[in-house]
């Protein structure tokens, strides 16, 4: 029996269950708001179930194996033996965890949830499609709507992704045996993060990028370092080409019908072809907003360049009353980006005087050494007006890194040279992730570089490296 639609009323519909929409969910809750939430796969969304989490677990498993390995400096022989199935079986549990601990804390802040695909029909209702034979539809009359519908990897011309030959950055965090070889498109932040994995794991990796370095948005200095580690894992790059088509080939390179591997036919600016053999491609050329499965016509909300909603700085869309959050509302497209336009939507429909007013959102690439950065680079801040000062510490320097047995990388402070507020940070060194958090807070509250080499820091340690960058741009290093 198909069950009828019927319908029901809420004054808060939040669309997906990834960072932004469950956090909204939740954040509504905890103001009283009567709060739906619909998602139609995974609670966690893409950041908890294919990106951000499986890709770290994957990156600290593979990362082990590999210093292990090339510990003999430390006096440590041994060769590991890498079990992926095991090591995707391990990431599947942190990941299950993480997704039941989300859906009970929506649960716990009162929202209701709902399984199924929602799609507007009007700027005030939505209709949501079960799953399953008979399961049949709701309508949901709302007074507000969250959309955070997210956002895929992007599909190029010629390499559909098959989850077997063609992989995106899904496939490949679900991969049970390590592949002799590797051709990955795209040498972004994701691209990079599963190259370094693979490398070091153990398959033979190439990276073909159509822009002429690696990690394109960061600065050149601060990728170099990153790129040499992971050529020193054995990945060979390849700048200036982009991908053109693919085609079966033999494990001798020959084209083949037996689908035992793949050529990439790679093409510069100037039309000359280059081919790349292996098992398999990864396709990481960054990412699309999900927004052809919710109707947005329906409700009269617009989209903006490349597809993203267009937001204010209060989440709301073109439409009163519907706001978006998340990497459907375009960049930055980063989890805890996320995070906190949920909380914004979330305060601003029940009435609280909430702004995305933050003056930096951090960011990180988990490769090896990692990479953090927040807020203004020297020839940033000097485009907008500063007189930048800047220091800087080697981590060859740092007692606590070289006792990791780390020594490339840095962490750099930039300052407005005349007030001495703190502007930026570029830092590339072990936890770099975590270290940048200090200067996000430093930018955040105002503090001046008096205030962060003023701070006693503990010794030893890495964060010493980001004291030591601000006493520099003072004149005042003393360890380096």
């Amino acid at each position: 029996m198909v069950v009828g639609d019927v319908t029901t009323g809420t004054e808060v519909l939040v669309v997906g269950g990834g960072p932004g929409g469950y956090v909204a969910a939740i954040r509504a809750g905890q103001l009283g708001l009567d709060v739906t939430l619909v998602e139609k796969d995974t609670y966690g969304g893409t950041c908890v179930n294919h990106g951000c989490i499986p890709s770290k677990a994957l990156i600290a498993g593979s990362s082990l194996a590999g210093r292990v390995r090339d510990a003999e400096d430390m006096g440590i022989y041994a060769d590991p033996a890498v079990d992926l199935s095991g090591m995707v079986g391990w990431k599947d549990r942190i990941v299950n965890r993480l997704t039941r601990g989300v859906e009970h804390l929506c649960e716990r802040a009162g929202a209701t949830l709902v399984e199924g695909r929602a799609e507007f029909a009007g700027p005030e209702e939505a209709r949501i499609v079960h799953g399953g034979e008979g399961q049949g539809s709701e309508t949901v009359a709302f007074e507000h709507a969250v959309v955070a519908t997210g956002s895929r990897p992007i599909e190029l011309p010629g390499f559909a992704f098959d989850g077997e030959r063609i992989l995106s950055s899904r496939h490949a965090l679900a991969l049970e045996e390590v592949p002799e070889s590797l051709v990955v498109v795209g040498a972004g932040y994701i691209g990079m993060e599963l190259a370094s994995v693979f490398a070091r794991l153990g398959t033979e990796v190439t990276v073909v990028e159509q822009l002429d370095a690696a990690l394109p948005g960061f600065e050149d200095d601060v990728a170099e370092v990153v790129r040499s580690r992971v050529e020193d894992h054995g990945a060979t790059f390849h700048f200036g080409l982009g991908a053109r088509e693919w085609e079966e080939a033999d494990a001798g390179g020959e084209a083949a019908g037996d689908g035992t591997g793949l050529t990439v036919v790679a093409e510069d600016a100037e039309g000359d072809q280059e081919q790349f053999t292996a098992e398999r491609c990864l396709v990481a050329v960054g990412r699309e907003p999900v927004t052809d499965t919710v109707a947005l016509e329906a409700a009269g909300v617009e989209t903006g360049e490349r597809g993203f909603l267009d937001t204010d700085d209060r989440c709301r869309t073109n439409v009163d009353g519907i706001y978006a959050v998340g990497d459907v509302a375009g960049e930055p497209m980063l989890a805890h980006a996320a995070f906190r336009e949920g909380e914004v939507a979330a305060e601003v429909i029940a009435g609280e005087p909430a702004a995305l007013d933050n003056q930096a959102i951090p960011a990180a690439v988990f490769t090896e050494p990692e990479i953090g950065t927040v807020g203004m680079t020297a020839e940033e801040a000097a485009e907008a007006g500063f007189d930048p000062v800047v220091g800087e510490m080697p981590m060859r320097a740092s007692g606590r890194s070289l006792t990791l047995d780390e020594r490339e990388g840095f962490a750099r402070i930039v300052a407005d040279g005349d007030a001495g507020f703190v502007l930026g940070a570029q830092i590339v060194a072990p936890e770099a992730a975590e270290l940048v958090a200090e200067v996000a807070l430093a930018i955040e509250m105002g503090a001046t570089l008096e205030d962060v080499a003023g701070t006693v820091h503990v010794h030893p340690t890495l964060s010493e490296a980001v004291h030591e960058a601000a006493m520099g741009a003072r004149g005042e290093s003393i360890h380096y």
